[in-house]
């Protein structure tokens, strides 16, 4: 084999990796997937599974937290190479579940768990920091836990809409198989033929993921309008090619938004506040910034889903 093709193949093969270039970051294609790319050809190898990958990634997650907790520089920087090694495990583990086809809905359960994991660590570490290090939060500590909660509860709902979001677009691009979007109810049926006796630990990961697919659920309303208008008229799936392709074109101008109020920006962030020596600004930034961003996303798409569903009733597809 010459080594042009050994090139395409491996292009080919990166490519075929990633989950698609309409919800891949800038940062994410040029940086993050190529070493995510390399750990998996090496996990390969070595036959270590997607979640193997995703519990080490636990690890180096928790001790970028506490690396956060010093006000020392090299400390904190010992601290982001942690987290962004982590992160590149986390890229690493579904790219090798891509390329494995090792798909598991634990594995995307343990994925999400493993970001909410690392951000716990660095919530408590930069709170305890600052109750230490600043004259303000000395005084009024209760001041510093207030923001980490708020923000901590505003992290997860910006997470988790719009990792929906772009299952949303998946779905409509590569069909049912190229994304992980569900259904509550779907959800809910499959809980309901499990014992807790007998299936103990599946149910209760399948209660919480239940749980958490109703909560993205709760606020798309007008996404769910759409999705029950769509099974109603193609109840075997075979939706219109045309639907399809108009979906995309109103949806991908919205994915820059669910890249932002994903890992990458928020991250930098988070860095920018730390080696500034004033880690409370990245929960002034997810309580205002990402928050804002969140509303205008949701309206957005809300309002694109609304036209879709009136097209589908007006007999437009």
């Amino acid at each position: 084999m010459s080594d042009t093709t050994k090139h395409t193949d491996l292009k080919t093969s990166f490519r075929d990796s990633l989950k698609s270039l309409d919800t891949e970051e800038t940062i994410d294609i040029y940086f993050y997937r190529p070493i995510g790319y390399a750990w998996a050809l090496m996990a390969k190898r070595l036959g270590v599974t997607p979640n193997a990958i995703t519990i080490a990634s636990i690890f180096l997650g928790i001790g970028a937290g506490v690396a956060f907790y010093f006000p020392v520089m090299w400390i904190n920087v010992i601290g982001i190479v942690l987290l962004v090694w982590a992160n590149s495990f986390d890229s690493a583990d579904g790219q090798l579940a891509r390329m494995t086809k090792q798909y598991s809905r634990l594995g995307r359960i343990l994925d999400g768990l493993s970001g909410d994991i690392w951000f716990a660590t660095i919530y408590v570490a930069i709170c305890l920091r600052e109750t230490v290090t600043s004259d303000f939060f000395q005084a009024h500590h209760w001041v510093i836990w207030v923001m980490a909660v708020c923000a901590g509860i505003c992290h997860a709902k910006q997470a988790a809409s719009a990792d929906y979001y772009r299952q949303f677009h998946l779905y409509f691009l590569k069909g049912k198989e190229g994304s992980e979007l569900e259904n509550s109810s779907e959800l809910r049926e499959k809980l309901a033929a499990l014992s807790w006796k007998h299936d103990f630990w599946k149910k209760l990961v399948l209660s919480f993921y239940t749980n958490y697919t109703a909560n993205q659920e709760s606020h798309t309303r007008a996404m769910q309008q759409l999705r029950d208008e769509l099974h109603r008229r193609y109840p075997d799936g075979e939706i219109p090619q045309q639907f399809r392709d108009d979906f995309r074109r109103l949806s991908l101008p919205l994915m820059k938004y669910t890249n932002i109020l994903s890992f990458n920006w928020r991250s930098i962030i988070l860095f920018i506040s730390i080696l500034c020596l004033m880690p409370w600004l990245y929960f002034a930034a997810e309580l205002t910034i990402f928050n804002i961003l969140l509303i205008y996303m949701n309206v957005r798409h809300e309002n694109m889903c609304r036209r879709l569903t009136d097209d589908l009733r007006n007999g437009k597809y």
